[in-house]
């Protein structure tokens, strides 16, 4: 019985060209006890292995985190399945802005201690005490509010090409990070303030709106189903949209677009852009935004050094990888001191002042 991906992502895009069949990419998540996560992460797989279902899913005690794609035709054979799940039977279902066929190329079901890495000790607070949840129009009218505090609770280089309207984007590189600078930053406004959440789909503000509120602030809201939802109205109702620029998300696409604004530069070159990449040179595999100028002029690469080893033959560029490791910048994502237009690191207890209308 095959439990794990046995093809590797070449063959698996070249499976995708010979079907020739429109997929879909979506994304769903849901805190809910899962007594044996190994045995439910197993009985997913072998499930949606068998309706050709790709991408990242994460299972834990706590609940489960998807993000994904399928054949569109069958989507409502995995829809069907979900609905036979207790807890997940209407579960929202976010569907991607932008398609793309290619938007995963393997299907890798892990069970993982927590869903998402909030560092968080659940024992210590009601994790079930949430947030209020908003719809785009309730939110719309939130964030215009001069009483509100607007937090994008994703991480820099996330916001960097795309973040709602008067919202706050902390200078962070993990969710965990931002949880205490703002509960310190904004511990004087716990009660006279609205803090209002957002992320990509809502999950990051599930835990956080319940953990605010364990800190004492009293009008704690969240967007609900976050920016691919927010979207999804923003078109279907015709909603004035506030947010700016491209969301990001984890998989092949980068990003989508939300609205035509540029609010990024290429961090090579300074000019206007909004697209990252990864660094070719495969010791380095750094996360940057880069032109398609610079792109050209660098061949994909972060720095000249990159560029010089990436232009190696690939035996040479193996064997100057022996016995060293990844370089730290793999981990990195735009953070480096040789992007002379990277996103500059501000004083992050001068990131939380209360937005002026």
């Amino acid at each position: 019985m095959q439990l794990y991906n046995t093809l590797s992502a070449k063959e698996r895009a070249a499976l995708i060209d010979s079907a020739g069949k429109h997929r879909l990419t979506l994304s769903f998540y849901k805190y809910a006890k899962i007594t044996h996560p190994q045995e439910f992460r197993d009985h997913l797989f072998i499930t949606w292995d068998s309706l050709d279902v790709l991408g990242r899913i994460y299972v834990a005690h706590e609940g489960i985190n998807a993000q994904l794609s399928l054949p569109a035709d069958r989507f409502n054979a995995f829809k069907a399945h979900l609905d036979a799940i207790d807890f997940l039977k209407g579960i929202r279902l976010n569907i991607a802005v932008e398609q793309d066929n290619k938007s995963f190329l393997k299907l890798k079901v892990k069970v993982r201690h927590k869903i998402v890495a909030d560092g968080l000790n659940d024992d210590t607070f009601d994790v079930t005490n949430k947030g209020v949840h908003v719809d785009a129009v309730t939110f719309n009218t939130l964030i215009e509010d001069r009483d509100t505090v607007v937090v994008d609770m994703r991480n820099h280089y996330e916001s960097e090409i795309g973040h709602f309207k008067n919202a706050i984007t902390p200078d962070v590189d993990t969710f965990r990070e931002s949880l205490d600078i703002i509960e310190n930053d904004l511990r004087e406004h716990k009660e006279d303030k609205k803090l209002v959440m957002y992320c990509t789909g809502g999950i990051r503000c599930e835990k956080a709106s319940a953990y605010f509120k364990h800190k004492g602030f009293k009008n704690v809201y969240q967007l609900e189903g976050g920016i691919i939802d927010y979207t999804r109205q923003v078109k279907e109702q015709g909603i004035e949209n506030k947010f700016l620029g491209q969301n990001f998300v984890f998989d092949d696409r980068r990003a989508e677009r939300i609205s035509p604004d540029v609010i990024a530069n290429c961090h090579q070159c300074g000019k206007p852009f909004d697209v990252h990449t990864n660094c070719a040179n495969e010791a380095c595999h750094l996360l940057f935004i880069q032109c398609d100028q610079c792109k050209e002029e660098m061949n994909n690469c972060c720095s000249a050094t990159c560029k010089e080893i990436h232009e190696l033959p690939y035996e040479e560029q193996k064997a100057l990888r022996k016995g060293q490791g990844n370089s730290n910048d793999i981990f990195k994502k735009g953070r480096t001191d040789h992007l002379p237009y990277k996103k500059d690191l501000r004083n992050i207890f001068e990131v939380f002042k209360p937005h002026k209308t």
